[in-house]
């Protein structure tokens, strides 16, 4: 089970992904109704109750011997209903799934702390198990810490329209193939299983906006027993939870946005954005490589290894030594292992070895890195996190943007971000080919909210520090507090921030507007 899929956010597409539980199953009959919620609503639905068992023997299976399974925790795991549509909520309903990490003997105890990881697509339920063990001993003592799958997501009624075989096709594909024919192709994978998604779901494709979402957590807070929300999102995870600020301000307690989305900037400014930060990563990445007393693994110039590496890969895809493997790397799944490894710093001495292994002929590491980044299980199957990355992204705007744009945006971005800016580009065109209805995400002030904790990173490539300070901006009642450090989101890896964090989410102390954390 893994904590945080290093997917990025809301730029989200089938093309490039440019944008992070055993036994259980999740059931729901989504494709009985569509959503067309908008912010306004007739009717205010009851909160159903949550339907709890213990899953302790499972979840301690699966953390054994990670750090932190010696907490004292007990783990539930649960199930609970919401409406397809807000519009008619008498209508049909979907499952949502749920897991609780409560520790014991907890003393002082707040409430619930829901946390989300982003994607869209990643498992909540997986982040709170992981949380459980990784946040600071303050916060889990005072909180129980909950996870809640977003409708589509993990098992809370997945959406599940690509088929495994189109999801490899997909990432082997080599973005800076950027030739007519080649475009062609690409445009027509997403024309073919935009289609596919269509005919699956029709109408009711439009139901996982993420507008529905933040509904859905309020109807959970409820169902917890928590008069006000305490929240924790990471990176996607702050579209939603200053959605669900926007649609609830009274019913916000604490609200913590970590790595935030930009609000104000449009899927095109956004994609470029990202691009030029993961560009920035990479050369951070060279130079720490290439500063090392040891010598770099890829020499002293990695930037013209990787060229070098691709140029090799698509001359000839690369074997893996990793036992049943029958994939060879391509230049597409080598940028994916580049682009998972660049989210943490603490992940460039695996991408190191990873490229000077697959230089020598063995793409096992590499395609690792890949596998974490896109969902791929060892088996060759995926979680479904790409289906819901698309579904959710889509359903959230009602911009597109054609093909035609698109060949003159991977032109202008692949010349000046050679590794990263035709990816960004190619995906772009993914909502164009989307045909399900749209619930366009609204303009975010909170008026009214209690205050709001926006924390940025100054070297996030994932989501770049200007989001965080427009989100800090745009939020009546929020506060920007940045850290000085590198990757994408920053609690609790810096004490600094960590501190900040803690206080405000235990005792409501606010840091003071614009405090800067040093890396």
């Amino acid at each position: 089970m893994t904590a945080h899929r290093r997917l990025a956010t809301t730029a989200g597409s089938l093309l490039a992904l440019t944008l992070a539980v055993s036994g259980c199953t999740s059931s729901g009959d989504a494709d009985d109704a569509a959503s067309s919620s908008a912010p306004e609503t007739t009717a205010a639905p009851e909160a159903q109750p949550i339907d709890w068992t213990d899953c302790d023997a499972d979840i301690d299976q699966i953390i054994a011997g990670r750090p932190g399974s010696e907490r004292d925790l007990a783990f539930s795991c649960g199930t609970t209903t919401v409406p397809v549509s807000y519009d008619d909520p008498d209508g049909g309903t979907l499952q949502l799934f749920l897991v609780r990490a409560t520790l014991a003997g907890q003393t002082g105890r707040v409430g619930s702390l829901l946390v989300n990881p982003g994607g869209p697509g990643q498992s909540a339920t997986d982040a709170a198990i992981q949380s459980a063990l990784t946040l600071p001993p303050d916060v889990v003592n005072r909180f129980d810490i909950v996870g809640v799958d977003p409708r589509g997501v993990g098992l809370s009624t997945p959406v599940e329209c690509i088929s495994d075989d189109d999801k490899d096709e997909l990432f082997a594909a080599d973005p800076r193939a950027t030739d007519a024919a080649a475009l062609d192709a690409a445009f027509a994978r997403v024309d073919d299983i935009a289609a596919g998604c269509a005919e699956e779901y029709d109408e009711a494709l439009g139901a996982f906006s993420t507008v529905d979402s933040a509904r859905d957590m309020d109807l959970v807070r409820q169902s917890l027993g928590d008069e006000q929300l305490n929240y924790l999102g990471y990176s996607y995870g702050t579209t939603l939870g200053s959605t669900y600020a926007e649609l609830f301000p009274e019913q916000v307690r604490a609200m913590v946005l970590d790595g935030a989305v930009d609000p104000t900037a449009t899927r095109q400014e956004f994609a470029e954005a990202q691009a030029q930060g993961f560009e920035a990563a990479f050369d951070a990445f060279a130079a720490n490589c290439t500063g090392l007393i040891g010598g770099c693994p890829v020499g002293a110039d990695p930037r013209a290894f990787v060229n070098e590496l691709l140029a090799q890969a698509a001359a000839a895809p690369i074997a893996s030594s990793r036992a049943g493997e029958t994939r060879q790397a391509t230049p597409g799944l080598i940028l994916n292992g580049i682009r998972s490894a660049l989210y943490q710093p603490s992940a460039w001495p695996q991408l190191a070895q990873s490229l000077a292994a697959a230089r020598n002929g063995d793409a096992a590491g590499i395609l690792t890195l890949a596998d974490t980044y896109t969902g791929r299980n060892e088996d060759g199957s995926y979680s479904n996190v790409v289906d819901a990355n698309v579904t959710i992204t889509c359903a959230d705007t009602e911009e597109d943007v054609s093909a035609d744009q698109v060949r003159e945006l991977v032109t202008s971005w692949g010349a000046t971000y050679p590794l990263f800016g035709a990816d960004a580009a190619l995906g772009l065109y993914t909502c164009s080919a989307w045909d399900a209805p749209r619930t366009p995400l609204p303009e975010r002030d909170a008026a009214g909210s209690a205050p709001i904790l926006v924390v940025g990173t100054q070297g996030d490539p994932v989501t770049p520090l200007p989001g965080a300070v427009d989100m800090a901006t745009d939020l009546e009642n929020a506060v920007l507090l940045t850290w000085q450090g590198s990757g994408h989101t920053a609690y609790p890896k810096n004490d600094c921030v960590t501190a900040a964090v803690n206080a405000y989410l235990i005792d409501l102390v606010v840091p003071q507007d614009g405090v800067t954390c040093p890396a």
